[in-house]
């Protein structure tokens, strides 16, 4: 058998040809390595924050109903009427638009309570620095969400019915029912249509007990919260300009899908 013997120049550059082969296969396994221990990373690190952020806003929403409790208690709002259940969610939703800073006048809360009848004083006016009741008093919800109780919402046009959710306040106008206040829906879905609608809080004269004693049910609206017309001048320079009104129903449709309460 002859032996063949390789020009110097040929040796070295297969020479030069197989150790890069052997560096490049070497370096490919290093980067496959690389890349899977870096990619396990950064999906674990993901999953770190995906379930801190999940935990800090479980703790965040503890705090809120904690301090919805002690507010409620210490107010004793339960002999006022007021539900805890209206008050937590009212609290909720005022503490989240407040971090928004969808709010102007954080100083004030107002809750219409319509799991209770219109025969009730219903509607609250809360100073939440000083956990005082302002104002209680009468309001009426629209005339086909029900009579004496409100069971039925919409957010549609010309449905005459009252629109469960958060509003923040807008400004004045006198209209046909005297000094009246336009109100901006924020849960989309359930009263964004308030503007669109005609939405305001204003006076009324068949919302009061006179109506009440004479005809046992409290007078009814096209939809908007109506008050009775001689508490205006006091609610609604208070309330006006920036703050946060929340219509209340136990509706299990609402409290699950409102933007506000579970954003």
């Amino acid at each position: 058998m002859k032996t063949i013997a390789l020009n110097p120049v040929k040796s070295f550059l297969v020479t030069v040809f197989i150790i890069c082969s052997v560096t490049s296969l070497q370096a490919g396994t290093i980067y496959h390595t690389v890349s899977t221990v870096t990619a396990h990373t950064v999906n674990t690190t993901k999953s770190s924050r995906t379930a801190a952020s999940k935990a800090a806003k479980r703790a965040e929403m503890r705090m809120i109903l904690a301090t919805a409790a002690i507010i409620y208690n210490e107010m004793d709002l339960e002999d006022s009427g007021l539900s805890r259940k209206a008050f937590e969610s009212a609290w909720t939703g005022y503490y989240k638009l407040k971090k928004k800073g969808l709010l102007r006048k954080t100083n004030i809360l107002s809750i219409c309570d319509f799991s209770q009848s219109s025969s009730n004083q219903r509607l609250y006016v809360i100073d939440v620095r000083n956990h005082r009741v302002l104002y209680r008093t009468y309001v009426a919800h629209g005339i086909n969400s029900g009579e004496a109780f409100a069971s039925s919402f919409s957010n549609r046009m010309e449905s005459c019915k009252s629109s469960l959710g958060f509003y923040v306040t807008s400004t004045t106008y006198s209209g046909a029912n005297g000094l009246s206040l336009r109100i901006d829906g924020l849960d989309k879905g359930f009263n964004d249509n308030a503007r669109k609608r005609s939405i305001v809080i204003h006076g009324a004269g068949y919302v009061s007990v006179r109506v009440l004693h004479k005809y046992g049910v409290m007078g009814t609206t096209f939809g908007c919260p109506a008050i009775p017309t001689d508490m205006t001048t006091q609610i609604i320079p208070v309330v006006k300009n920036g703050s946060c009104f929340f219509i209340y129903y136990p509706s299990k449709k609402y409290l699950t899908q409102s933007r506000v309460l579970n954003s």
